[in-house]
């Protein structure tokens, strides 16, 4: 209509672009490629990281509920001083929380947060949520569902850590972000949970990925290789993304909490996650890191 001005450029679609989701594991640097992929011109990141979509419909593994932490986080940004719809034009975590809690009812919301967020270059979106390695092959199948019709290729990466080392990290993560657990002394609690030991199991989140998705869909590396140049440029070729070096390897969302692991709970993490050690080296035989504990 005459003197009418747009104010906003059409929304991208996304239609035949590439959706990296990157499942963790937890733990294993998956902040700091957020930072970096979400630097290169081609690929477009959440403000969030982690969108918590796909274990949200499938809860059996989840260790909170991620719905309510969105309305809390919606919650907390509008509960800020000054002017809300201000404050909702100019934050860009403002608008990602509340695409968020659209998500928790309509299902479209996903794509439709990522297709807001694109820009003309953009060849790939990443998801980075960590959770989404238990989801089963059910919920990735949902993901599956959700992107054929958009010719949206599919892209998979699965990031593997020592076991023990991850698991500990983990631990003193929940010590930080929980005052009632003490990781010195509460280790066993890890061990009795399913949820928990959910997360160690790869062997389950590999075999249930090579069940769904296509070989050129999926990618196993491992977190002690991720900050080589080779892993980086094998990454960006998975993606389909030109290759540009980090500007730095400074640890993201790094655990503050230092409490030492001890000897007693390493024997017991180790016994209990040999069979993943195992699994491991029988796969991908040389490739595994000689750090690896066993």
């Amino acid at each position: 209509m005459a003197g009418k001005t747009p104010i906003s450029e059409p929304r991208h679609t996304l239609y035949g672009t590439t959706g990296l989701i990157c499942i963790g594991a937890a733990k294993t640097a998956t902040s700091w490629l957020h930072h970096w992929l979400g630097g290169l011109p081609e690929v477009t990141v959440s403000p969030l990281k982690e969108v918590h979509f796909f274990n949200a419909r499938f809860p059996e593994n989840a260790l909170w509920d991620v719905d309510a932490m969105a309305l809390e986080r919606l919650r907390f940004h509008l509960s800020q001083p000054g002017d809300a719809v201000r404050n909702l034009r100019d934050w860009p975590t403002f608008r990602a929380s509340l695409d968020r809690v659209q998500m928790i009812y309509d299902e479209t919301a996903y794509l439709a947060h990522f297709a807001r967020l694109a820009r003309p270059e953009t060849r790939v979106f990443a998801d980075f949520t960590p959770a989404y390695a238990v989801i089963g092959a059910a919920g990735f199948r949902l993901a599956q569902a959700l992107l054929e019709p958009h010719n949206i290729s599919p892209r998979i990466l699965f990031l593997m850590r020592d076991p023990v080392s991850r698991l500990w990290s983990q631990l003193r993560h929940w010590q930080q972000m929980r005052a009632d657990f003490y990781a010195g002394t509460d280790w066993q609690t890890a061990l009795d949970s399913p949820a928990i030991m959910a997360r160690c199991d790869y062997r389950s989140t590999i075999e249930t990925l090579e069940a769904v998705f296509r070989p050129e869909e999926r990618l196993f590396l491992f977190y002690e290789d991720l900050f080589t140049e080779t892993a980086q440029k094998r990454l960006c070729r998975f993606i389909g993304s030109t290759y540009a070096a980090p500007e730095s390897h400074a640890a993201r969302n790094e655990t503050d909490v230092k409490t030492p692991l001890p000897d007693v709970a390493r024997a017991a993490f180790l016994d209990r996650l040999v069979p993943q050690y195992a699994y491991c080296r029988q796969k991908f035989g040389d490739a595994v890191p000689g750090a690896w504990l066993a």
